[in-house]
Formats: structure tokens, sequence, C-alpha cells
């Protein structure tokens, strides 16, 4: 008996089938806080989103498409979205159409 014959006894003839993983879609339990803040920003005003449970992918997604559809600047640091200017108002209408529960804090 000589090596293919041993293999095709390993591994019998038979179709493999394909299993497609389903996509996780993340779920947010609790709402987004939207926050106005010019404290340690030498009183640079920006808005703070807070409450984000999902992954760092998720969170550059979400800043990306509030950046982009927005025409401002921003950035995403320890699980909070950071965005130029006092935008809360358009900020929470972007969410809120994106699917996510959002909440206004201070002001």
């Amino acid at each position: 008996m000589d090596l293919r014959d041993q293999l095709k006894n390993l591994f019998p003839e038979h179709e493999e089938q394909d299993f497609e993983m389903p996509e996780e879609k993340f779920e947010q339990k609790g709402a987004l806080l939207c926050k106005f803040e010019k404290k340690g920003r030498n009183g640079k005003p920006v808005t703070l989103i807070e409450g984000f449970e999902g992954g760092d992918a998720e969170l550059k997604e979400i800043s990306k498409k509030i950046k982009t559809s927005l025409g401002i600047g921003g950035s995403e640091k320890d699980g909070v979205i950071i965005i130029q200017g006092d935008n809360r108002d358009k900020i929470m209408k972007l969410l809120q159409e994106m699917g996510y529960k959002t909440k206004r804090v201070g002001g």
C-alpha cells in the first residue's frame, strides 16, 4: 500500500460543505451620551459621544460617518468619539437615523 492509498483511507471521497458564519449584528443596549465640553481644551468646544458598547472597528465606522456627513473633524480615543465644535443636535439626529438611542447631557 503506497502513500496515495493511505491518504484515500484517511480522507474519504465526499463533497466539502461550505458553512457560512452568520454575521453578528451588534445591538447597543444603552443610550449614547452626547456631551458638550470646553474644559481642558484651551477653550475650544468639542462634542463627546460616550457609552458605546461595541468594538473599536464599529466605533471608528460611526465616527467616520459622522465626520464625513457633517464635514467636521474629530477623533476616537478610549471608547469616546470626539467631534470638533458644538454639534450635539446634528450628531444626535444622525445617530438616531443610524438606529442608536441618544441622550443629551448638559445644557
